[in-house]
């Protein structure tokens, strides 16, 4: 359909439209507009010209209909217009004649300022909010006004203009709380903390027990130690000042002060026993605290509310299932899972579980079923099958798995890494570098591919300079990642530079528990003579985590060394 053809009766329709509202009208408060040829020609006119893109004809047309008829409907739509062309003047003429005609239209007031602030015209916008405040002053809606301010001049680029803007409208006003609280939102906005502070506690000062200053003061504290000092002392005075005891929560909870935390939110859940949001808070807590006979409770209230947490709660509760080895209620839990986020994290649970029953063959037929909605949840699902595999100790199959897997999907760049290094597991080195070497390409800021094709030269002590362009590369591009630190440490070792190689080792294992980290720290201070730190670094990665003492790499350095 050409919509130009048709233009002419779509303007119809709406002039109609307009006619009829009109009639429905407050007739003392709008005029009543005679459809006369000359109007409807203007109208036709403008919208037409709108509609070929000729822009600046439909603002001069509309300009002279709203001129013609004062009717406050058309000057908003020439006003409009206007803007969207950028004919700044034009549009301020016409909601000037919108004022005019209907002064207590809200909605004129608010483009006046817009189109002030737009135009960059600083000393009307001035005028302008002035008289709208002085106006406002003696109503209900004042204090809400006078903290809209800033939402009002965000259009102004200079934002100490707008501060210096904001404290001359306010100067009448600097008793009241709202005012102070402008004053501090442009201050912040301004770059200017240490201003934005002191305009804040005024605003307190003025109303010791209002929320937002509150909030926006903990917003403005230096370090996240005073806001916490801040709020606690606030909600300890307000008890019921429930958004700055949930802000307060989650500063706990950001700071792992769980079971602190949890104290919070139950306060909350106290005022609002069926609030899902704070139930869900409540039961997660719980969960880092160990506390599973209340986290259970928690969840178990979520799936009575038919929360839209529900499956997130059945995930928790297959998970507090599976610590108690109950695995058919695990099973039970995830297959409610339904269709959405967290249906493919359930179904790979669900294999899992099966694998502890003893049933790997059950799991991966379960996988291969699974629906997948898109070629990404299928990766996911392959991957899945091939960890199965992996823990199993079945690296053949793993390799099988995935190797079929790539070649339905021969870019699918995680299948590519994970193929790697599952062809390094079974001796296929020339694919292992094929596959990373195609990923690089593909994904030139990969820095998982630089590193594992640079640790498996090291490991293999072959072609170190080529080992460390690709280290170097990987540390470029994630610094802070301990297994590439770990590589660089491993290939510092293999170089000789067996002090470089402590530091870089010991950073890593700092940075993350990992056991091959543990055993490439130990052997390096093994062959430093520091050999009472290499066993104890040993003794500590098999104590931290039952896992670590099936770690192939920790195990045979171990044994290597300290049998």
């Amino acid at each position: 359909m050409n919509f130009r053809l048709f233009a002419p009766l779509f303007a119809a329709f709406w002039l109609a439209a307009h006619a009829a509202r009109a009639a429905e009208d407050d007739a003392s408060r709008l005029p009543r507009q005679e459809l006369t040829p000359q109007i409807l020609f203007q109208f036709l006119l403008a919208e037409i010209a709108g509609t070929r893109g000729e822009v600046g004809l439909a603002v001069e047309a509309y300009r002279d209909l709203a001129r013609n008829t004062r009717d406050p409907r058309i000057a908003r739509r020439a006003a409009e217009i206007a803007f969207y062309a950028r004919r700044y003047d034009i549009a301020i003429e016409s909601a000037r004649l919108w004022i005019e005609v209907e002064p207590e239209s809200a909605l004129a007031q608010q483009m006046m300022t817009a189109l002030l602030a737009a135009a960059g015209r600083i000393e009307e916008l001035a005028a302008h909010l002035s008289r709208q405040l002085a106006a406002e002053k003696a109503g209900a809606g004042f204090g809400p006004s006078l903290m809209h301010l800033n939402r009002q001049l965000a259009r102004l680029p200079d934002k100490r203009a707008t501060l210096r803007l904001v404290e001359q409208l306010t100067v009448p006003y600097t008793d009241i709380a709202e005012a102070r609280f402008a004053r501090a939102q442009a201050a912040h906005n301004a770059g200017d903390q240490a201003l934005a502070v002191a305009e804040i506690d005024e605003a307190l000062s003025l109303r010791p027990d209002w929320e937002p200053a509150a909030l926006m003061r903990a917003q403005l504290a230096a370090k996240v130690v005073d806001a916490l000092d801040f709020l606690g002392r606030f909600v300890s005075a307000n008890p019921k000042a429930s958004e700055a005891r949930l802000a307060y929560a989650r500063l706990l909870v950001g700071e792992r002060r769980y079971a602190d935390a949890r104290r919070e939110f139950g306060e909350l859940l106290a005022a609002a026993p069926d609030n899902v949001d704070t139930i869900y808070a409540v039961a997660v807590l719980s969960l880092q605290l160990n506390d599973l006979k209340a986290a259970e409770a928690h969840l178990m209230r979520l799936i009575e509310l038919n929360s839209p947490e529900i499956n997130g709660a059945r995930i928790y509760l297959g998970q507090i299932a599976e610590e108690g080895k109950r695995w058919d209620e695990a099973l039970k839990w995830y297959e409610e899972v339904a269709p959405g986020a967290q249906y493919l994290p359930a179904r790979l649970r669900i294999a899992h579980v099966l694998v502890r029953q003893g049933k790997l063959d059950e799991a991966r037929r379960h996988l291969r079923e699974t629906a997948a909605a898109d070629p990404r949840e299928r990766t996911q699902l392959l991957i899945g099958e091939a960890q199965l595999l992996r823990e199993a100790g079945r690296h053949a199959d793993v390799f099988a798995v995935l190797d079929g897997g790539l070649a339905a999907q021969p870019d699918q760049p995680e299948l590519l890494y994970e193929t790697a290094l599952a062809a390094e597991r079974v001796g296929r080195i020339e694919q292992m570098e094929r596959n990373l070497r195609r990923l690089i390409e593909l994904k030139p800021d990969h820095a998982h591919a630089y590193n594992a094709l640079g640790y498996s030269l090291v490991d293999r002590n072959v072609r170190l300079d080529e080992a460390q362009a690709l280290i170097e590369k990987a540390v470029q591009l994630s610094p802070q990642d301990p297994y590439i630190l770990d590589s660089k440490g491993w290939l510092l070792f293999r170089r000789g530079d067996t002090a470089g190689a402590l530091e870089i080792l010991r950073r890593a294992l700092a940075l993350r528990a990992d056991p091959e980290i543990a055993a490439h720290l130990g052997e390096v201070l093994w062959a430093a003579g520091q050999r009472d730190e290499a066993r104890k670094t040993w003794e500590d990665a098999l104590k931290a985590n039952p896992a670590n003492a099936a770690n192939e790499t920790l195990l045979g350095t171990i044994r290597k060394f300290h049998p």
